[in-house]
């Protein structure tokens, strides 16, 4: 099974209008995961948008990672998929992509994380530490949940919810050292600006 534990800048993104420019310049910046969230568009465009992620990953060397659709990451060659706790379940995930992709799973309290370690995962998400407007009508966890998931994980345990340049040094204080990223980057004027300060950020830990 792929280790992700040498990864720590884990972007996750929509799918956009200057998505190829937006990618090569995160991944330029020091992202080394990518992940591509869409759930409006239709099943034409969220193809085509996977394969240009998987074709820019490709060529850094990054994974590429398709949330909550193993169908369309096996028709595009991703290097793994991202389900949350009411998708498919990790073990469909496997028995569709085989032993040797990425499987991550979303978790957001302590019984999701405790039933997460038993699954055939390659890493675990945990949060949003805050609320945030990625994740409508969720609350954020708090730093304790944190702590909790990475006492009792095994696999990497990236952190999602708020993760910005000046939050990483506080969420390092207590473990962390992988982060998810959305609208740090997704909403930066120049990202691969930003994601050089994340990965300053993430490399002082």
């Amino acid at each position: 099974m792929i280790s992700l534990g040498d990864r720590s800048l884990y972007l996750c993104t929509p799918l956009r209008d200057d998505l190829d420019a937006f990618l090569r310049s995160c991944l330029d910046g020091g992202v080394d995961i990518v992940q591509l969230r869409e759930k409006d568009a239709s099943a034409q465009a969220r193809r085509e948008g996977a394969e240009l992620c998987r074709s820019i990953c490709h060529e850094f060397n990054v994974p590429f990672i398709v949330n909550d659709d193993p169908e369309l990451a096996l028709a595009v060659g991703a290097d793994g998929v991202h389900v949350g706790q009411d998708d498919q379940s990790v073990a469909t995930c496997r028995g569709l992509l085989g032993p040797d992709v990425i499987v991550g799973l979303s978790t957001h309290a302590e019984d999701e994380l405790l039933d997460g370690t038993t699954q055939a995962v390659t890493y675990l998400s945990a949060g949003p530490v805050e609320a945030t407007p990625t994740k409508p009508g969720r609350r954020g966890t708090g730093i304790e949940y944190i702590e909790f998931a990475l006492s009792h994980a095994e696999v990497p345990v990236f952190v999602t919810g708020g993760v910005t340049p000046e939050s990483v040094a506080t969420l390092g204080a207590h473990g962390v050292r992988h982060f998810v990223v959305v609208r740090s980057l997704t909403h930066a004027t120049d990202p691969r600006r930003q994601a050089e300060k994340l990965r300053l950020a993430i490399d002082l830990l």
